[in-house]
């Protein structure tokens, strides 16, 4: 068990090479806020293995940044709707809340526990663009009020491809970005995300191979563009998606 005195690592030139970003001394200590409280929440809940200083930085903060620093479309708009599908101890959606301020952030995640836990840490460290959301993504993309209202969504692997496509595709309006975060990526898994895109009214825009900067291990990066709108059809209902994928 770490220390919650551990001190993340600053990581300065690393920050500038790699997304030639470097957060203010403000969001340095937010993120250094963040690393404690997750640690302290693992000693109820299972957050997440990563639990050491280097590799927190590297695998939940680089990690959930890189997707996102450098898209000059998105980062240059004042705000914008974002959703953090399956979110969990709060990755990508926390460190990205703390990167842009000015974006409007919706935490979303089915196990009650978790999001009580990211309530309270939105609380203590003073967080005020985050709102959380219990309930399973089939469930919430067909609701008026959530379905095409986001103009970005995240996922982190939390299924198959094409399951979090169908997961996150309606959730964005028209014109919207989804980006599903991924390790390992094969032209196989191209193929059949493409199918499964146009399915959903979605198609892929690129694909960014990125090599973490600590341990050297291979992310990928999938982004969807929204073209037209996703059927009525989907999302299917609560665990269709994942029992039966496109």
């Amino acid at each position: 068990m770490n220390d919650i005195d551990d001190k993340l690592p600053l990581m300065t030139e690393i920050w500038e090479k790699t997304l030639s970003w470097q957060p203010k001394d403000w969001q340095q200590q937010q993120f250094q806020e963040l690393y404690q409280q997750i640690l302290l929440g693992n000693l109820q809940l299972n957050l997440t293995r990563i639990t050491s200083p280097i590799d927190f930085w590297e695998k939940h903060l680089w990690d959930s940044l890189t997707g996102i620093i450098g898209l000059t479309e998105i980062e240059t708009k004042k705000s914008i709707r974002v959703i953090d599908i399956g979110t969990g101890g709060g990755f990508p959606g926390l460190p990205i809340a703390i990167a842009f301020p000015h974006w409007k952030i919706t935490l979303l995640d089915s196990t009650h526990k978790k999001i009580a836990f990211l309530d309270n840490l939105l609380t203590q460290l003073s967080i005020h663009n985050v709102k959380t959301l219990v309930g399973r993504a089939e469930a919430i993309g067909q609701t008026d009020s959530h379905r095409k209202s986001y103009d970005l969504a995240l996922i982190r692997a939390v299924g198959k491809a094409s399951v979090c496509a169908e997961y996150a595709v309606p959730l964005v309006k028209k014109g919207g970005l989804v980006i599903l975060y991924r390790g390992h990526w094969s032209q196989e898994d191209t193929s059949h995300l493409e199918f499964v895109a146009e399915q959903l009214g979605s198609k892929i825009e690129s694909i960014e191979t990125l090599h973490t900067p600590i341990s050297d291990s291979i992310r990928h990066c999938i982004y969807l563009r929204k073209y037209s709108s996703t059927p009525p059809k989907f999302p299917r209902p609560v665990g269709v998606p994942n029992q039966k994928p496109l």
